[in-house]
């Protein structure tokens, strides 16, 4: 079974304090620290779990600079085969661009999955797998949180709202976006270290890929980026039973709230 796996880096904006840059389109990002995205994570443990069952080969494929490497390192530390940075130099990448860029290398490699984190940690936006599987042509599912191959189809777990799970089939080769939680990703160790400094790390230049001017057109503009604004404390509301349910009926009344 060939499996590749999509991966990104993304900076940690737990627990600090953001700023908006001087465009007011992001954050400032110089002294963030970088980390595999979380969701990328469980896609990678995903594929090598399923490479070392079934066989086959395990690609990771990213989209950056050269520090960016570290994500695909990690991935062929844990075993993935080899690996791909696409570098797109001053492009600017919205979920679409992504998608092209990443169809335009995987559609020429072996697959039998593609698996994509649900989303990333920086954007939340979740798109990019959907449409990676709408250029590539393979069927699709999101928010999976289990996976069992057999044959030409594979048995996937797709987590629902309130708590639910959809069993089903999906026929192969298709397109898998991986929820936390599917596995639990290992560590990297040092013999993985030494081993993924032996394997293939291959870098294509985006001008090098093919892609038409239209393909590499944002179809997503920011327009201004801000934080929320900050609020007063909660008001805790004291008494009885009947006080509190009289005080609740008064806040939401002066709110607008029909009751």
């Amino acid at each position: 079974m060939d499996i590749v796996v999509c991966v990104k880096r993304v900076p940690m904006t737990q627990e600090v304090d953001l700023e908006i840059d001087g465009t007011g389109k992001d954050v400032k990002k110089d002294a963030l620290a970088y980390v595999v995205n979380d969701w990328d994570n469980y896609a990678i443990e995903e594929a090598v779990l399923l490479q070392e069952k079934f066989g086959g080969t395990a690609t990771a494929i990213t989209i950056g600079t050269e520090d960016d490497e570290e994500v695909l390192r990690r991935a062929l530390a844990v075993g993935a085969d080899r690996a791909i940075r696409i570098d797109p130099g001053d492009l600017e990448l919205d979920g679409f661009v992504v998608s092209r860029l990443l169809w335009q290398v995987i559609k020429d490699l072996e697959h039998d999955l593609v698996l994509t984190g649900v989303q990333s940690d920086d954007d939340n936006c979740g798109m990019v797998g959907i449409m990676l599987a709408e250029h590539l042509g393979l069927s699709h599912a999101a928010v999976v949180t289990g996976v069992e191959p057999e044959g030409d189809e594979a048995t996937i777990n797709v987590e629902l709202e309130g708590g639910m799970d959809e069993v089903s089939k999906i026929r192969l080769p298709a397109l898998l976006s991986i929820q936390t939680g599917i596995n639990e990703p290992r560590y990297v160790s040092i013999m993985g270290i030494r081993k993924a400094g032996k394997k293939e790390l291959k870098v294509l230049k985006v001008e090098d890929l093919g892609l038409t001017e239209d393909d590499l057109t944002p179809r997503t503009v920011v327009e201004e980026v801000f934080l929320p604004p900050e609020t007063e404390g909660a008001e805790m509301i004291e008494g009885n039973a009947s006080t509190v349910a009289e005080e609740i009926i008064r806040i939401l009344t002066e709110k607008g709230v029909t009751v």
